[in-house]
């Protein structure tokens, strides 16, 4: 998702992002255009973390790719194959414009609630930067985030991953992924969203970048956590399973695990 803050309850509409992509603050100016944005994290914050789950030969699909440079990021880093879709068919051909020399990023219009043009299984890693966020905020919220979630949950390979990066608590948000007929393993991390904060790991190499915190049986945060920064955000690393358990969710970790940069 990109493209700054605004009035959340049009967040699901596609008439809103296109009207926010076409002002002039927002566009991206074609190639050689400013007007970027990254919601919550930026690649270089979440690097350690894809390079660790995400190979770079796997087929990504960047959901809600919006106007961010995560996916320009992560082919200059050696990613093979990243599609990237969005509601706003304005910012899908800003992107492409910008975009058109690099042959590993592939830019279409799509609604990430409906996406039967692709087949089940056809994705190693779904990444997803705010796009369920947006969808929470939408007028047909929460069903509109569960469809996306059960299309999530068929396009994902099995043994593939389900990155989302969110504002959204375990109480929030895992009760979502619970909601769809998949069987995920989930592991969580924690990363600092205020600037002051980010500033400290940004200039210390041994400041913690982000912490892996084991969930309860039952997907919530142990009762005795303490954020380290009140506005952090979370990463859900979701692997899809192909056995069925008697149970859609899994934890996954033993305890707090500081991971640098």
């Amino acid at each position: 998702m990109g493209g700054g803050h605004g009035n959340s309850k049009d967040f699901g509409a596609a008439a809103y992002w296109d009207a926010r992509y076409s002002s002039s603050s927002h566009s991206t100016g074609g190639k050689d255009g400013g007007g970027f944005f990254d919601w919550y994290q930026s690649y270089q914050a979440l690097r350690p973390l894809l390079r660790d789950c995400v190979p770079t030969s796997s087929r990504v699909l960047m959901l809600g790719c919006g106007n961010s440079l995560l996916s320009e990021d992560m082919v200059k880093d050696g990613y093979e194959d990243i599609l990237n879709i969005d509601i706003s068919s304005v910012v899908i051909e800003q992107m492409s414009e910008k975009h058109m020399d690099i042959p590993q990023l592939t830019y279409m219009q799509f609604d990430v609630r409906e996406m039967s043009f692709f087949e089940d299984g056809s994705f190693d890693c779904i990444i997803d930067k705010g796009t369920l966020d947006a969808m929470m905020c939408g007028d047909d919220a929460p069903h509109g985030a569960s469809r996306m979630l059960a299309e999530v949950a068929r396009l994902i390979r099995p043994g593939g991953i389900y990155m989302l990066i969110t504002y959204g608590a375990p109480k929030e948000r895992v009760t979502l992924l619970n909601q769809v007929g998949c069987h995920w393993k989930v592991e969580l991390y924690i990363m600092p969203a205020t600037p002051a904060y980010q500033r400290k790991w940004i200039n210390d190499a041994s400041h913690a970048t982000m912490w892996r915190v084991a969930l309860t049986v039952d997907g919530q945060l142990p009762p005795d956590y303490v954020l380290k920064d009140p506005d952090s955000n979370f990463v859900y690393v979701s692997y899809k399973s192909d056995i069925a358990n008697g149970d859609n969710f899994v934890a996954s970790g033993q305890e707090e695990t500081m991971i640098s940069k």
